[in-house]
């Protein structure tokens, strides 16, 4: 039975049973962060491990009547440092997540993805997933990818499709309803997403791409809005109710998330996935809402057990995804410094 989730706080409900899942948070000498950490721990969703600067943090917490067990604090004096620090404990079993503090991402997601760190997964894209309330739409909405991959080909759109399809999943809703956004909803060859979309929709239907409805070339409105599907004359099972939108590319994607948080209040939990553990992927000016339940979606895909993997476990890692979807070189996804 799928499971009805309208709001960040249903997802934060969601998890209220599962033990706390320790958290590295790397960089966490920033009060708006350990406000958060203090809520998180407080409702029981964490066991932090705070890795920067311990008199800066522990200056910090004083400022919010925060307590911290010295024993909770991994010394770090660099932004580097921290990252490093913070990988090697999650490689190592020593936390089961991590979360950005007041970091650069290129330098945490540096870390994160250096080969030292052990942290990949053969075969699988790392990508971003932003779940995403809208106080105007009836259901939580994921969006992928605003974060990570700057300009996917067709073949890593079909893993950062999977990867969101996973998430979704994993948080109950048995088939998530996919859109491929574009400009226009028909093919035109002249728009590289119209048919990347319309491929990744056949994908999905032979079983390719595992787990969901997925439908495009969809614009914006259509996703979302039945009123506007109808009008437009479209015949969908993902139009008006989209679960899920994928979106061209980097830039789209970013500027999609940023509207509808800035322009239509909406509240985006980030998170990071396709590694051995969900990272929180926070922005320095998040809202502590979001940041908490960027927290509990990490605790629900990243229980405190020795594998990581999402759960339920899918049954895609071992069929024709791997052979159809390598992974585009690194070198032409990744945000650098300065980008």
């Amino acid at each position: 039975m799928t499971t009805k989730l309208e709001t960040l706080d249903d997802l934060i409900e969601l998890t209220k049973a599962a033990p706390p899942v320790r958290v590295g948070i790397v960089c966490a000498e920033q009060r708006e962060v350990l406000e958060t950490v203090h809520d998180a721990q407080a409702r029981g969703l964490i066991r932090p491990l705070l890795i920067g600067d311990p008199d800066a943090i522990a200056e910090k917490a004083r400022e919010i009547g925060f307590e911290i067990d010295p024993d909770a604090v991994v010394a770090a004096w660099s932004e580097e440092q921290a990252a490093a620090t913070g990988a090697g404990l999650l490689g190592g079993g020593g936390v089961d997540t991590l979360m950005k503090g007041f970091i650069h991402t290129d330098v945490f997601m540096k870390a994160l993805l250096s080969s030292s760190a052990n942290l990949r997964v053969p075969g699988r894209r790392v990508s971003h997933v932003f779940i995403a309330d809208i106080p105007a739409y009836p259901r939580l909405l994921a969006i992928t990818d605003a974060a990570v991959n700057i300009a996917p080909d067709l073949t890593a759109k079909a893993q950062i499709l999977q990867n969101a399809i996973d998430v979704m999943r994993s948080l109950g809703i048995e088939r998530p309803k996919a859109a491929i956004l574009s400009a226009v909803e028909t093919v035109n060859v002249l728009i590289e997403s119209t048919t990347d979309a319309a491929a990744l929709s056949v994908m999905a239907r032979r079983g390719q791409i595992k787990g969901a409805e997925v439908d495009g070339p969809l614009a914006f409105d259509n996703a979302v809005s039945m009123k506007a599907a109808e009008v437009k004359g479209i015949a969908s099972p993902v139009a008006g109710a989209a679960d899920i939108v994928l979106t061209p590319d980097l830039v789209s994607g970013n500027i999609l998330a940023k509207n509808l948080e800035y322009l239509a209040g909406a509240t985006l939990a980030g998170l990071v996935v396709g590694l051995k553990a969900p990272i929180v992927l926070s922005s320095r000016a998040d809202p502590p809402a979001a940041r908490l339940a960027a927290l509990a979606l990490a605790r629900k895909l990243a229980p405190p057990e020795p594998e990581y993997q999402l759960r339920p476990a899918l049954d895609h890692t071992d069929d024709a995804l791997d052979g159809c979807c390598a992974p585009m070189p690194e070198e032409a996804c990744f945000p650098k410094a300065g980008a």
